[in-house]
């Protein structure tokens, strides 16, 4: 009897060893591994692959998919991972999604599309206005380079340029007219303009430590901006 098994496990493993159907079998069980890998639509299950609508929809039964938590902002907006970024492009890129994922185009489908409309509109509502405006897009472009500025941050600031700011919240502190207020104003918006194409060479130069200090600076002033939307603001 154990002589049988014997000659029967060495014919196995010979065959093995030889080697077409061991071979295939294992081929087998890995492409079924991977197909089981690969991302499936939620409701009729077939592999997502290439989807239409920028990726948001299924290829089959055409249902809308959950957001992907890893896509980042410009690659969803369709930008290059830029601080120069084409802020018209980037408009339209924005309502050509908002059209596609917007919650009032899902009223009569599936709760489960709904709450996924609801959430690729926020985020891409967040994306478009963490895009448009310079400081918050470098702060952005930062982060994704693993460097983070947190608020109340003051970045060792030079007291000649603490020094600049005291007396720019002082003037419009004491501003009481139109005039006062807008010439503050001017001022604010010429420094940000000098910030915002100085941070774009540094990103340009991989300058990331000095993108940081001029960001700094351009949230000092940023909530000067704020203080002078409220100066502005009729009581």
């Amino acid at each position: 009897m154990w002589g049988w098994r014997a000659g029967a496990l060495l014919r196995g493993w010979g065959r093995r060893l030889v080697g077409a159907p061991g071979r295939r079998l294992l081929s087998c069980h890995a492409a079924s591994q991977a197909g089981n890998s690969a991302p499936r639509c939620w409701k009729c299950g077939s592999p997502r692959g290439p989807a239409r609508g920028d990726g948001l929809f299924c290829p089959q039964c055409s249902a809308l998919q959950p957001p992907d938590p890893t896509r980042d902002y410009f690659s969803l907006l369709d930008c290059h991972h830029s601080f120069r970024i084409d802020t018209t492009k980037l408009q339209r890129k924005y309502q050509q999604l908002q059209r596609l994922v917007h919650p009032d185009f899902f009223s009569q489908r599936s709760q489960t599309e709904k709450e996924f409309s609801e959430k690729h509109s926020t985020m891409v509502n967040e994306a478009y206005k963490t895009l448009l405006a310079p400081l918050s897009r470098g702060l952005y472009l930062l982060k994704l380079h693993g460097i983070d500025i947190p608020e109340g941050t003051d970045y060792e600031m030079d007291n000649q340029f603490l020094v600049e700011i005291m007396e720019i919240n002082e003037k419009l502190a004491e501003a009481q007219n139109e005039a006062a207020i807008k010439e503050v104003e001017s001022t604010v918006r010429a420094k940000q303009n000098e910030f915002t194409e100085n941070v774009s060479k540094a990103f340009e130069q991989d300058d990331f430590e000095k993108a940081k200090e001029i960001l700094t600076k351009m949230r000092y002033f940023s909530n000067v901006e704020e203080k002078i939307k409220l100066k502005k603001t009729p009581l």
